[in-house]
């Protein structure tokens, strides 16, 4: 299921980008015909482009990040659409998964207790299977070891509680990367970006404002879409680690809770 998520949202990211990469050469192929309009017929034009301007107003943003993607460099601005894809597809899936390892603590502890009191600790493993969640599975290591000893079940606990901690952490690592490497990839291409402008001036002989500012201006952009993708990532990034820490904190006072309610049963 996992898996699935992910293919598709990565597929579905990156469907998006080819097809607003195609849209945005197309619009600037247009732009390059609209200006070949003789002087002649400015008048006509420039109605035609008022209605053009007054259609893609409420696509402003849209157009624009379009045109500076090309303006980038694919280079340079395709591994932080692909960090932007990757990241995101992972959080995603993260966020998924989170939100259906969320059990209401209370209530399942309320059923363990009735179904010991009902059916003792082959009832209680019963409901433990039935329920998803790392919190019933952590239950159910408990239960299994309830004949050797409240130690052992205590012990149990806590060594299966870890390994569930450690799969609510899955791919953030990975996350964790993409949000490092879309800004430094972005500083990298601004860099690069920059000395090929010195080599223009060179090579001009002149330092003309519209060699610098044309060379600085593309060598820029991939800094900033390098920033908004590591901006959105740590979004979801710090969305996902206080959902985690939040799992964390009612399995330990839900495992309190266990260990209490098998006291009383044994009593």
């Amino acid at each position: 299921m996992k898996k699935l998520i992910v293919f598709f949202t990565v597929v579905g990211f990156f469907t998006f980008g080819i097809h607003n990469v195609t849209l945005a050469q197309d619009a600037g192929s247009s732009a390059t015909e609209t200006e070949q309009v003789s002087d002649s017929d400015a008048s006509s034009s420039s109605a035609v482009l008022t209605e053009d301007t007054n259609e893609s107003s409420s696509e402003g943003l849209h157009y624009v990040l379009k045109d500076k993607y090309i303006q980038g460099g694919a280079i340079w601005m395709t591994p932080i659409l692909i960090c932007l894809v990757m990241g995101l597809a992972l959080a995603i899936e993260r966020i998924f998964y989170l939100n259906l390892a969320s059990v209401n603590s209370g209530k399942l502890l309320s059923k363990l207790e009735e179904a010991l009191k009902n059916g003792g600790i082959e009832k209680a493993k019963q409901l433990c299977t039935d329920t998803k969640g790392p919190l019933a599975s952590i239950f159910y290591q408990g239960l299994e070891r309830y004949d050797e000893g409240l130690d052992s079940v205590e012990k149990s606990v806590e060594a299966y509680g870890g390994v569930q901690m450690g799969r609510l952490e899955t791919n953030l690592s990975w996350i964790a990367l993409f949000l490092a490497l879309s800004p430094m990839i972005g500083f990298l291409g601004t860099v690069v970006g920059m000395v090929l402008a010195f080599d223009d001036i060179e090579r001009a002989g002149d330092i003309s404002p519209t060699i610098v500012a044309g060379g600085m201006k593309v060598a820029l952009i991939t800094t900033i879409f390098g920033l908004i993708t590591a901006i959105t990532i740590q979004t979801f990034y710090n969305y996902i680690l206080s959902k985690i820490d939040a799992i964390v904190n009612d399995m330990e006072d839900a495992t309190i809770s266990f260990m209490d309610i098998l006291i009383r049963y044994q009593k």
